[in-house]
């Protein structure tokens, strides 16, 4: 995905890293809109290169002040009011008023103060000539990722794991560790990553380098600023989450390239459009749509569309997708350096067609997490017969290093853990082919929710309030979940209901059929009984397809010997799982989704001959 990489080493080594710095860039290279770039400079040791989105915030580097002693190279987005960039340019600065050139201003303007000062999913490089320093940055989350690796030749980081592995072939290695964090909780925890002797850069770092100093590792954004606000009253709280929303909202739709609205049937995307700063009929929406039935997102999110007097289209999971899920999977897993299962091939290929629509995707995601507060990830461990005795350990220590981390305050944990630890696969598999924007992990936003009081923290009247506020005649759609703003109390009711117990069915036919539930299904093969429960709320239905659709492609990578031998695997048992799963006599979605992805990760990441084409 777009981002930056380099190499932080003694004065005097520019010469000898430059091709190692292009090879780390080229590594990141993995589509034809992107563009990339380099910049060396020998005095102080620095070269960093970057990739960027054709035409994005960040399609502008490197950004010099006027001076030509202040450089920075900037991935991501920065939010700010419009005000902050006219300012600049009122100054008479050279700067656009869409793109990340006067940043560099801003840091002249408020010094050290610039990095708090930053909203949004970033990273970073600071060149400061006249103090002789550079500085890696990165947002106060850690979403936007910056992998590292410390030696005696120098400190390299990129924002893809695949930069350093393919130039330092003495880390394509997988820590065991974190290999069970990922088998048992779906991704490392405590800000390590899958490869032995590389970390990741803790959210809200600011490190600085000079010649012959050792580097001095600083925080310039402390979530205690946060967790020690005051909480509001719930009518104060109300007023403020309203006007904040609505101030902030705008700065996610300005851009000088077509924003596209990833619509739902839930309640975050609506409160999006519910507020949206649009006129009639200059918004794309769109809704991703599966292949047995219109689900109820589409279904909602084309009648709310409607009603706001936006367009709407449907971007289908068609048949098209099983032939290419081989190519998809492996691009899942590469691309994101394993974060991402292979259930990932479905929104790399719906998100694909999404940019044709617009290359900029503005998003409902996190709203759940971060206003209601819901923890969206946990141990869930795989069948333990399939790993070898020795591994086990690690997977069942991943629950009791979960359990520790989660004794933050809830707020907390979701925004400085689960965001950057579970909700990042996504995020990176979807930078690869948009620019992603979400407000609700907007600085100011995330802040007020600290204050929010405890008996409106996990509510969804508040956002059905928010909507009503915003546009009335969106608050009478119900959700997904047959939650609506108002038509009375007992249909509401009934509604609900019956959404509840179609999504249970449908996770009960699909990723949660219950072992004997399978053997029964399995009599009834031929009558194809999971058409009368999938496709009614999600898109994609991975038991089904390892069972049919998907299973030569199952067989062929499971049952290799390559897999079948890896130390951290029990082989009879992998094949054990993979015969009863695609012959229908038992439901191991969970298994393969995991043990597809952890011989890919082998393949594509350890095993790569890196100097093949990307």
């Amino acid at each position: 995905m777009p981002g930056i990489a380099g190499i932080v080493g003694a004065s005097g080594t520019a010469p000898k890293n430059k091709p190692v710095l292009d090879n780390m860039v080229k590594a990141m290279m993995h589509e034809r809109f992107y563009v990339s770039g380099t910049y060396q400079n020998d005095l102080i040791g620095i070269g960093v290169g970057w990739v960027s989105h054709k035409e994005s915030f960040s399609d502008c580097l490197p950004i010099w002040n006027e001076r030509k002693d202040i450089c920075l190279v900037f991935s991501g987005e920065h939010f700010a009011d419009r005000a902050e960039v006219e300012k600049f340019r009122a100054q008479g600065h050279d700067c656009a008023k869409d793109n990340a050139s006067y940043l560099i201003h801003l840091y002249e303007e408020s010094g050290s103060r610039f990095f708090e000062l930053l909203n949004g999913c970033f990273s970073g490089v600071l060149v400061d000539l006249r103090e002789k320093k550079v500085v890696l940055f990165n947002d106060r989350y850690g979403l936007n990722r910056i992998y590292y690796h410390e030696s005696a030749e120098g400190f390299y980081f990129a924002s893809e794991a695949k930069a350093l592995l393919k130039v330092l072939p003495q880390l394509r290695r997988l820590d065991m560790a974190s290999l069970g964090e990922f088998f048992s909780c779906g991704c490392a925890l405590q800000n390590r990553t899958l490869f032995s002797e590389v970390s990741l850069l803790p959210g809200g770092s600011m490190w600085t380098f000079r010649p012959q100093q050792q580097v001095r590792k600083e925080a310039y954004f402390k979530r205690e600023i946060w967790e020690n606000q005051p909480l509001l009253s719930a009518a104060e709280y109300y007023e403020k989450l309203r006007d904040t929303f609505s101030r902030v909202l705008p700065r996610y739709f300005s851009t000088k390239q077509r924003v596209g609205l990833s619509l739902t049937g839930g309640l975050d995307s609506r409160m999006m459009m519910a507020w949206a700063p649009c006129t009639p009929f200059k918004l794309e929406c769109y809704t991703f749509g599966g292949p047995y039935r219109e689900c109820s997102d589409v279904r909602i999110a084309r009648r709310v569309a409607k009603v706001s007097q936006q367009y709407h289209s449907v971007i289908p999971l068609n048949s098209k997708f099983f032939a290419e899920f081989p190519a998809l999977a492996k691009r899942s897993v590469f691309f994101t350096d394993g974060a991402m299962d292979v259930s990932g091939a479905a929104g790399l290929f719906v998100n694909r067609m999404a940019r044709e629509v617009a290359p900029v995707r503005l998003t409902g995601n996190y709203g759940d997490q971060i206003l209601r507060g819901h923890v969206a990830f946990k141990p869930s461990p795989p069948c333990q017969a399939i790993f070898d005795k020795q591994f086990i350990p690690f997977v069942q220590t991943a629950a009791a290093t979960y359990s520790t981390e989660k004794r933050d305050r809830r707020t907390s944990f979701i925004a400085f853990k689960q965001v950057p630890w579970h909700h990042y696969a996504m995020f990176a598999l979807e930078q690869t082919q948009l620019t992603v924007r979400s407000p609700y992990l907007d600085n100011d936003l995330v802040g007020l929710v600290y204050q929010a009081p405890p008996e409106m923290s996990d509510s969804v009247d508040l956002a059905l309030r928010m909507i009503g506020d915003g546009d009335a005649a969106l608050a009478g759609i119900p959700t997904d979940r047959g939650v609506v703003g108002s038509n009375g109390l007992v249909a509401s009711k009934i509604r609900s209901w019956y959404q509840a117990f179609t999504i249970r069915a449908e996770y009960a036919y699909d990723y949660g059929m219950p072992q004997w539930l399978a053997k029964v299904d399995h009599v009834f093969d031929r009558w194809h009984l999971e058409r009368l429960f999938l496709g009614r709320h999600k898109f994609y239905h991975f038991r089904v397809w390892y069972r049919d659709q998907l299973a030569k492609y199952v067989q062929d990578v499971l049952l290799d010997r390559r897999t079948l031998d890896r130390s951290y695997l029990d082989g009879r048992q992998v094949s054990r799982v993979v015969g009863a799963h695609t012959k229908g006599e038992q439901n191991y979605t969970l298994e393969i989704h995991k043990l597809l992805t952890s011989e890919l990760i082998q393949r594509q990441l350890v095993e790569r001959k890196w100097d093949d084409a990307q």
